[in-house]
């Protein structure tokens, strides 16, 4: 499991309403096309805490990559506005922290930070929680 954590270009305050409805929506896309289940996805105004499981075939530069990618594409397709704020075509910064959730009890803690990071409370948002119970049977190896 990988706490991931995203910056928009520029530190950008970019995340809407809208831009949070169709950033839940493509990753939930993902989690059905490749084997990445989102188990928390979190937005601050500049930035994005995924919280992620997947099959050990996949490293975590391609996790990161595989999200990165199909995420800006679609948002920039399905929320135009979002190119006038970030100019030079890009969504997220080339950079992004990530860090291994063992099971015991880090899931927990790191699900506080991510709700505590950054900015004050009232700001953070909760758009996806999944359970654990909920995972395909080929991803509970944790």
């Amino acid at each position: 499991m990988y706490h991931i954590v995203c910056p928009a270009k520029y530190r950008r305050a970019i995340f809407s309403e809208k831009v949070d409805k169709v950033l839940k929506d493509v990753c939930l896309e993902i989690a059905l096309r490749y084997e990445i289940v989102f188990l928390e996805i979190g937005v601050d105004r500049d930035h994005v805490h995924f919280l992620v499981q997947s099959v050990p075939t996949y490293s975590p530069k391609k996790i990161v990559q595989t999200i990165k990618s199909i995420t800006a594409r679609e948002i920039f397709k399905k929320v135009p506005e979002v190119k006038q704020e970030l100019w030079g075509g890009e969504f997220w910064t080339s950079g992004y922290f990530i860090s291994t959730v063992g099971k015991h009890g880090n899931e927990e803690m790191i699900g506080k930070y991510v709700k505590n990071q950054g900015s004050p409370q009232d700001e953070y948002k909760k758009l996806h929680k999944q359970k654990r119970e909920d995972y395909p049977d080929q991803l509970r190896f944790i």
